[in-house]
């Protein structure tokens, strides 16, 4: 009987032990909500390794941009790192509004439009009228761009009704986009793609914005990072490191420019972790991390 309850005791201790270790586990887990825009897969993965060294289980669920939004407000994500506002990812935010925690800014001075390479000499998107042709892509006159689903997707439309120009916006990946830009850059043959700044291409390529007298794509805008509501209380040193997150253009861009160089993300980012030491070390000292 002694042995018995002695057994009964150990083994309740160790169930409550394996419970116990299973909550701090799922009390350290946070979904990282990603898309496939390079600077995302970026930061993705550049906090992705900072968090998981100092104890928590970050996992990163790619998925499209729209789902992002929804995610966060159904509580299936926790927290995603790039919202541009006030114009770009706006109508994406509009109907969860009350559902979203928008935090603070983490990279200013975004650029957004149509973009060709500055051998080409056309300066604005004004100038393509009448040129169209000069543009073709698999024989037609085209905006090369990336998912339709994109917030820059559904303003290069708009473009090329307000410029009342002859060609199609065909939609791709990222990857697939950059690709027949360097095959194009390669034989200095005129190529018009839709891209944004913080992107790796800028340093790779000389490259400049066509001029937007309509103003269809805006100003310069910021991007900040947001969460699921009460993300802030589960989570208050996340949520203070990244409030003191900021990066300029030349760091994300040598970020972004060693992972597209190794090929690989997760390598990348932890070559510009190891770079970095002080200004990773102010980050996590904000949060008490």
């Amino acid at each position: 009987m002694i042995k018995r309850a002695l057994f009964g005791l150990l083994g309740a201790v160790a169930l409550s032990t394996a419970l116990g270790q299973a909550q701090a586990s799922d009390d350290r887990k946070v979904i990282l909500g990603t898309n496939n825009w390079a600077e995302n897969v970026a930061v993705a993965n550049m906090w992705k390794l900072l968090l998981d060294t100092r104890g928590y289980d970050v996992e990163l669920k790619s998925i499209g941009k729209s789902v992002l939004f929804a995610g966060l407000a159904t509580r299936d994500i926790d927290v995603t790192l790039e919202l541009w506002l006030p114009t770009t990812d706006a109508p994406f935010l509009a109907p969860y509004d009350d559902d979203i925690e928008v935090h603070d800014i983490w990279y200013r001075g975004t650029g957004l439009g149509l973009v060709v390479p500055s051998y080409v000499d056309i300066d604005s998107i004004a100038d393509l009228k009448g040129r169209e042709d000069e543009f073709a892509y698999k024989g037609r006159p085209t905006v090369l761009g990336i998912d339709a689903g994109s917030a820059i997707a559904a303003l290069t439309d708009d473009a090329i009704d307000r410029y009342e120009l002859d060609m199609k916006q065909v939609n791709s990946s990222e990857p697939a986009m950059m690709s027949a830009l360097s095959d194009a850059y390669s034989r200095q043959a005129p190529m018009l793609v839709t891209l944004w700044n913080p992107h790796w291409a800028f340093a790779q390529y000389d490259l400049k914005y066509l001029k937007d007298p309509e103003g269809v794509y805006g100003d310069n805008e910021d991007i900040y990072w947001m969460s699921r509501l009460a993300f802030g209380e589960d989570f208050p040193k996340i949520t203070q490191v990244l409030n003191a997150w900021e990066m300029s253009d030349e760091e994300l861009a040598t970020l972004m420019a060693g992972i597209e160089s190794r090929g690989d993300p997760v390598e990348g980012a932890q070559a510009w972790i190891d770079e970095h030491p002080a200004q990773i070390e102010r980050w996590l000292t904000a949060g008490g991390l």
